[in-house]
């Protein structure tokens, strides 16, 4: 399953950057920037994570969906890695409360062997599920890739 919107011209190929033909870095800075947010219209915490994705410099456009199971499912996101709300950034599905510092690692490091990173759940202190108190649960971030293998991604 291929993300939407994604295809093999959304990174340059091996053979692109041998001969030059791959887009130039200002151009690829630029279009990573953008960042399509999906979420359920009930859920208050996605906006809190999409400001905080807008403080860190990307352009963030959210869009309220009532299907997010077809979205996750459509992006290739594995059940057993869902969250509230699922992003699209770079041709990378980005699921639940992610870290913006994962988020650009993966842009940098472009790895062509994951689908997308994601936090499981929706844990306490993670970006855009901070508590009054303080209080935070442990949590890692995983990458996933369309052959269904999940390893933890470390930014």
């Amino acid at each position: 399953m291929m993300l939407a919107g994604c295809n093999s011209s959304s990174r340059p190929t091996a053979a692109e950057e041998k001969n030059g033909n791959a887009r130039t870095p200002v151009a690829n800075a630029t279009k990573s920037r953008q960042m399509l947010v999906y979420r359920d219209p009930e859920c208050g915490c996605c906006e809190a994570w999409a400001d905080i994705a807008r403080k860190a410099g990307y352009q963030v456009t959210v869009e309220n969906r009532a299907d997010m199971a077809a979205v996750k499912a459509r992006l290739g996101v594995p059940d057993q890695l869902a969250s509230c709300h699922t992003a699209v950034i770079g041709g990378y599905a980005i699921e639940g409360h992610v870290p913006m510092r994962h988020i650009a690692r993966l842009l940098q490091d472009n790895p062509r062997d994951i689908r997308g990173i994601a936090v499981p759940g929706m844990p306490r202190g993670s970006p855009g599920m901070e508590m009054p108190d303080g209080s935070a649960d442990a949590f890692d971030v995983m990458a996933f890739g369309g052959d269904g293998k999940i390893s933890e991604f470390r930014a």
